[in-house]
């Protein structure tokens, strides 16, 4: 497929998460896409990024992606963005605070047949976290900021 073919692809993901439109959005990956930096409990495939948008957009229903650089060529897009929306639903164990949050992130794409069939990218959760009042846990009960201070202490 064409670079036009897979940036529109991309736009279309973007739009229908704006919308709200995840069953629609998600059409923009292949049914095996694979994701190299998945998100916490976010399971393999198109399903996995249903279930993912799913979850953030409860958490955050007014949820919008907005691209501020994007680069592509015949098999690749790659999006700066920033991610903004009110926090009115639990997201990762956090319960709805009615905080706005805004946090950059970078994907990258590579496209088969006008579907994401690859993806790499980071959002700034811990940004996410911190603009709710919250802090990441560890599987000790201690917070992740709270260890990053004692080992500098």
């Amino acid at each position: 497929m064409s670079r036009e073919a897979n940036i529109a692809a991309q736009e279309h993901l973007a739009e229908n998460i704006n919308a709200g439109n995840i069953d629609s959005a998600v059409e923009s990956f292949a049914e095996d896409a694979l994701d190299h930096d998945p998100a916490p409990g976010q399971g393999p495939g198109r399903e996995g990024f249903r279930t993912f948008w799913g979850s953030l957009s409860s958490a955050f229903p007014d949820a919008h992606i907005e691209p501020a650089h994007l680069v592509a060529d015949d098999d690749h897009v790659c999006i700066a963005y920033t991610l903004s929306g009110t926090h009115d639903g639990e997201f990762q164990g956090v319960q709805a605070t009615g905080k706005r949050i805004e946090v950059r992130g970078v994907q990258m794409g590579r496209f088969e047949n006008g579907k994401l069939v690859e993806r790499w990218g980071s959002t700034d959760e811990l940004g996410i976290m911190q603009q709710l009042g919250a802090e990441p846990r560890g599987a000790g009960g201690d917070g992740m900021l709270d260890k990053m201070k004692e080992k500098l202490s």
